[in-house]
């Protein structure tokens, strides 16, 4: 409990020390990849500052001026405060418009996200063709294709969403999986709210090429995807931790 608190109210400080800074960013386009690397300062010095080692297996660099569409499992919250760390790349997140309504974080994610609000009709449609835009200009996109925090037991994932593999195709960039390993077990999604010192551990794989593919290849993509992070989550040799 008390590693709990610790943990809550250096996140919360530390995101209020450098939202200046970061709001200052978020004002012009051209400043916004500078307010993405605000977020990757942020959750290194949390991670450092709760004494939680992150191991990154990179068994593939992602070249920094690429576009790629990045797909994880998600089984925390704390995904999304890792993955300033483990992905170089200027990047938008494709997460729900919930977010918005959390103070001074919600302000960075409508300036700098892609928003799903999934009691909109036509908010997955509209995400999908902001996400599409997105990576016509040349920025990656960071999804979790479950749809959110889902599974009833994590390491078991539910089935992937289609729109990852979908918008990859229509603009044939490559589809990186990355495996997170034990976040899970840091951070459990259940009440009471703990959090759980072990080092965090996640798998950066190689691309998966859509040069040449076309909608009718989607579902192919997609399982793909699935096999490769969940082969690792399943993975006997899987040390948690």
């Amino acid at each position: 409990m008390l590693y709990t608190i610790w943990c809550a109210t250096y996140i919360v400080v530390l995101y209020l020390l450098l939202f200046p800074i970061q709001f200052v960013l978020l004002q012009r386009e051209k400043w916004k990849p500078l307010a993405h690397k605000i977020n990757a300062i942020w959750g290194k010095l949390f991670f450092w500052g709760i004494g939680m080692p992150v191991r990154v297996d990179r068994r593939f660099q992602p070249e920094p001026n690429r576009t790629y569409v990045f797909c994880a499992n998600h089984f925390s919250y704390l995904d999304i405060a890792v993955m300033g760390i483990i992905v170089k790349n200027y990047y938008a997140f494709v997460g729900k418009s919930d977010v918005k309504n959390i103070p001074l974080l919600g302000y960075m994610f409508a300036k700098l996200h892609v928003q799903v609000d999934r009691d909109r009709p036509n908010s997955r449609a509209y995400s999908l063709a902001k996400s599409i835009r997105t990576l016509a200009s040349g920025r990656s996109i960071m999804i979790f294709p479950e749809g959110g925090i889902r599974a009833p037991e994590p390491p078991q994932m539910v089935p992937f969403k289609d729109g990852a593999f979908t918008m990859a195709i229509q603009q044939q960039v490559p589809i990186v999986p990355i495996t997170l390993v034990n976040n899970y077990l840091i951070l459990p999604d259940r009440s009471p709210v703990r959090f759980h010192r072990h080092p965090l551990r996640a798998i950066v794989h190689p691309p998966i090429e859509t040069t040449g593919m076309t909608q009718a290849d989607v579902k192919q993509l997609k399982e793909e995807t699935y096999r490769i992070i969940n082969a690792e989550l399943m993975s006997k040799d899987r040390v948690p931790a």
